[in-house]
């Protein structure tokens, strides 16, 4: 049985019914059947880890098993209508690489992330700690995240590197954040294209 994530209907939202979907990261595959069940896309999912790759086989997943940080060249440029990177970003080595592939390989990306600057986040660091919450659940010591960053850095980066935000949902709790987000809100969501006039992406 799979758990759905509070980010899965906010992401669906933006994914047009019967698209081409590719979703990196892709967990269990859960991400991909409610797309699949409520949007009725196709696609496939991409993940490096055995568990993650038998666990979408057995939700009825298309599958590639294959580790991000080498790149996206086994897939076609523009081959898909939206490529998905959902709370994974932080956990990339190459943060400028994978972000190109995506908008090279997809129409458009939808990218989510935890929010580092997160109240309850900050807090924590005031007090001496490093940050554990439903959305960062590791401690330091073995924690995947090898990038930790908040709303505003994602809008800088996406300024100094030729993207445009097509959409921004900030999510706590599962429920919307339009004050202060980038302090009230623990988990972020972006719909992403090329900027008119960006160079275009190597392919």
């Amino acid at each position: 049985m799979t758990v759905q994530r509070a980010d899965f209907a906010a992401i669906a939202g933006w994914v047009q019914q019967g698209a081409h979907v590719l979703d990196l990261g892709c967990g269990d595959g859960s991400l991909l059947r409610t797309l699949r069940e409520t949007r009725g896309v196709t696609g496939y999912g991409v993940d490096i880890a055995d568990d993650n790759v038998l666990a979408c086989t057995r939700n009825g997943v298309d599958v590639i098993q294959s580790d991000l940080e080498a790149g996206l060249s086994g897939f076609a440029s523009g081959s898909f209508d939206y490529v998905i990177l959902s709370q994974t970003l932080q956990a990339m080595k190459h943060t400028e690489r994978i972000v190109k592939e995506i908008l090279r390989v997809g129409r458009e990306g939808i990218v989510s992330f935890p929010n580092f600057g997160y109240w309850r986040v900050r807090a924590q660091l005031l007090a001496g700690r490093m940050p554990v919450s439903r959305e960062l659940p590791y401690q330091w010591y073995d924690t995947p995240n090898v990038h930790l960053f908040t709303i505003q850095d994602f809008e800088t980066f996406c300024r100094g590197h030729g993207l445009r935000i097509l959409g921004r949902q900030v999510l706590t709790d599962g429920r919307p954040v339009t004050a202060w987000p980038g302090m009230l809100g623990a988990t972020a969501m972006y719909r992403l294209d090329r900027a008119p006039g960006a160079a275009p992406v190597p392919g």
